[in-house]
């Protein structure tokens, strides 16, 4: 009998193992926290990049396009060039809009929270407090 009590880990193992265990998954909260922000991150300049991009193409396009349509147009129907421009100038423009829309939809998916890192710790820490 007397032996196997000296086997036996002592409270204050016993306590210190709950708090290194407590530690070891706080510490590991803390890394999903800063994953999950990373690729956050990742998301939002992959979309950004998508944004810039393709503002500075359809700026660029929409230019060309502008004095292509409008001469085309003044050569063609005999439209003053005044009109050509206008009316092509307002093509481009909602065509930006549009691009400008669903950039602006893909950005308001990303959450910049990590919701589930958040929550666990949350608990970790609710746990820890009782």
């Amino acid at each position: 009998m007397a032996t196997d009590l000296q086997h036996e880990p002592s409270v204050a193992q016993l306590v210190s193992g709950i708090i290194d265990d407590a530690q070891r998954l706080m510490a590991q909260h803390a890394e999903l926290l800063k994953a999950d922000i990373r690729k956050d991150l990742h998301d939002a300049k992959e979309a950004g990049y998508s944004l810039g991009i393709g503002g500075g193409l359809l700026g660029a396009g929409g230019l060309l396009l502008l004095f292509m349509v409008a001469h085309f147009l003044n050569w063609m129907w005999e439209i003053p060039l005044w009109g050509g421009y206008g009316i092509t100038g307002a093509v481009l423009a909602l065509a930006g809009g549009l691009l400008f829309f669903r950039g602006q939809q893909q950005m308001d998916k990303i959450n910049p929270l990590p919701e589930n890192s958040i929550e666990a710790v949350k608990e970790d820490l609710q746990w820890k407090t009782k």
